[in-house]
């Protein structure tokens, strides 16, 4: 199966939280915050969305920080996925 974005949705997979800090302290389970980077699945067209033309900026295999609280969590063969609006994305990690 799998996931194909309509509009300017992006598919993301979140990256792995660490497992220690810089300074080398492991963390437990629930002390690991979420990391807000991922990398890019799947793209959709684009095209006009509320009247506005929407070019992607992002593309597949691309690394990327987004929004904290932004994007639909998706389970799909036991992976997880979050889907998120292009405008989510802040920055793509070079």
């Amino acid at each position: 199966m799998k996931l194909v974005p309509l509009a300017d949705r992006v598919v993301l997979k979140q990256l792995e939280a660490e497992q220690t800090t810089k300074s080398g302290i492991v963390l437990p389970g629930q002390e690991k915050e979420k990391p807000q980077q991922a990398e890019v699945i799947a793209v959709g067209p684009g095209g006009v969305v509320d009247g506005k033309e929407i070019k992607m900026e992002v593309k597949v295999g691309d690394k990327v920080i987004y929004s904290k609280y932004a994007g639909t969590e998706v389970k799909l063969e036991e992976e997880k996925f979050i889907i998120v609006k292009q405008s989510d994305i802040l920055a793509v990690i070079e």
